[in-house]
């Protein structure tokens, strides 16, 4: 095991535990329970950008003795398109996804009007909620860490992905690189940009559970600028990939052909939209069940669309592999989050009705 593999497992326990030491800080209110969480949390983010940094290293560099430097970088590919392999297979993308969630969860801390909000249970059980799908996407990537190491000759990808520890070492000097596909500037804008709105409909998700739990109505002061920092990037997303796409795979006169990628991106985009209509009524006690409602859709339909992508499941010019483990995580993921969010949206749906 090599020290990339290491700090990602130091990151899934350093994630795992904050999450149960902030589950234990909200059942019992001990206050060491949530120091050290919070202490922890910083750790587990501290370890995502060392590994982000260390993995950057190795693409830039081409040490292709890593199966997925040698999968997405090369000696002849330009220095952009090197930083950018980063985020071209689905173990970067992932630890970049996880990063900027961990960056979020502690600016709603920290910085901004949330920051008044801090150590109160609204705050907290967020918090909780944040920390819980941060573990669940730090599982994916000891599941499937970008950190593998090749032994063996050069052979097939099939070769490689099930690669032999007992065979020697042999160092792929020159890397496989991306996909020609992927070798355009858009590149190195579209997907992080992508991810950053992914990442940020975390926050109202979290949040909207949280007022779900315990009815609180400050759950809008945390969600609406991170619903709108969504929405923004999302839209930008969208539209550079559609752009991209009419640019490099000759969609003709149209820069949207309904691919189910595509269109599993466009759904969230739309309800995000109408959350953001719905907030403006919120704070006059107008959309308690919708505008709740709304953030949690957004965000089941997000992963929905990760699964989508990740999975293969559907024939898609943006499907990575096929339905494997990692797939299998995120649909279990996928049916508990929508379990779990229909039994408390029902349960607020009758308040309301007898209310």
């Amino acid at each position: 095991m090599n020290f990339g593999m290491i700090l990602i497992w130091i990151a899934f326990i350093l994630g795992a535990a904050s999450t149960v030491y902030s589950i234990i800080h909200l059942r019992t209110n001990n206050t060491h329970a949530g120091s050290l969480s919070r202490k922890l949390e910083l750790g587990c983010t501290a370890t995502i950008t060392l590994a982000i940094l260390m993995l950057t290293s190795y693409l830039v560099k081409v040490s292709s003795s890593y199966v997925y430097v040698y999968m997405h970088s090369s000696v002849d590919l330009e220095f952009v398109y090197r930083l950018s392999a980063l985020w071209a297979g689905q173990e970067g993308s992932f630890l970049l996804w996880t990063w900027f969630i961990l960056l979020m969860l502690l600016a709603i801390q920290y910085t901004g009007h949330t920051k008044e909000l801090f150590d109160t249970r609204i705050m907290n059980i967020t918090r909780s909620i944040c920390l819980s799908i941060i573990t669940v996407f730090l599982l994916l990537l000891v599941l499937k860490n970008p950190f593998s190491m090749y032994y063996g000759v050069l052979g097939s990808y099939a070769e490689i992905s099930n690669w032999n520890p007992f065979v020697a070492a042999y160092p792929l000097a020159d890397g496989q690189g991306m996909n020609p596909l992927l070798r355009n500037p858009w590149m190195a804008v579209h997907p992080p940009v992508l991810f950053l709105g992914y990442a940020a409909f975390t926050i109202p998700f979290a949040a909207a559970i949280a007022t779900l739990l315990i009815d609180d109505g400050r759950w809008v002061r945390i969600s609406r600028d991170w619903m709108r920092v969504a929405w923004l990037f999302l839209t930008a997303g969208i539209g550079l990939g559609g752009f991209w796409a009419y640019e490099v795979l000759g969609w003709g006169a149209w820069y949207w052909t309904w691919d189910p990628v595509e269109t599993s991106s466009l759904i969230p985009w739309i309800t995000a939209t109408a959350y953001l209509h719905s907030q403006t009524r919120v704070q006059h006690g107008e959309y308690r069940f919708l505008a709740p409602m709304l953030a949690v859709v957004s965000f089941i339909l997000v992963i929905f669309a990760t699964f989508v992508t990740r999975s293969g499941m559907w024939v898609s010019v943006h499907s990575w592999q096929d339905f494997t483990l990692e797939g299998m995580v995120i649909a279990i993921f996928l049916v508990m989050l929508l379990v779990s969010s229909v039994v408390l949206l029902v349960r607020r749906y009758f308040e309301e009705s007898e209310g």
